[in-house]
């Protein structure tokens, strides 16, 4: 498990929670039990990367597993640096509803919101070197 003392991976919003509560509950059965929602990032988009979900069936070795208010997020192990210290809030406005980041790490976006540019926790990347 990652950790650096005072500082989580992720975090979650009580709206975040209640919803991957619900995510959850939506997905029971199956081959293998919900363990959670995987969360990751992948390149792509104009601005160089995109988060990913999934619901999580397995815990794959580096990966770190987050429990708060009865919600799991599995933080998938290649996103780690690039998410330490990230809240994760759900929103619900007149026309959509959705996920959202708050990540420190986070450089900037492109316009229609669906890419980032992220860079790797710096402190981190330093001690590491």
């Amino acid at each position: 498990m990652f950790s650096i003392p005072g500082l989580k991976v992720i975090s979650l919003t009580d709206a975040a929670a209640t919803r991957i509560r619900e995510i959850m509950a939506q997905s029971a059965g199956g081959d293998a039990p919900a363990l959670g929602l995987r969360v990751g990032v992948k390149k792509g988009g104009c601005a160089g990367m995109e988060y990913t979900f999934e619901i999580a069936r397995a815990v794959n070795k580096g990966d770190e597993v987050v429990t708060e208010k009865d919600a799991s997020v599995i933080v998938d192990a290649k996103a780690v640096l690039f998410l330490l210290g990230t809240e994760l809030d759900f929103r619900t406005d007149r026309f959509s509803s959705t996920f959202v980041f708050n990540n420190p790490n986070q450089v900037s976006a492109c316009g229609c919101g669906e890419s980032v540019e992220i860079k790797p926790r710096a402190d981190v990347t330093a001690a590491a070197s």
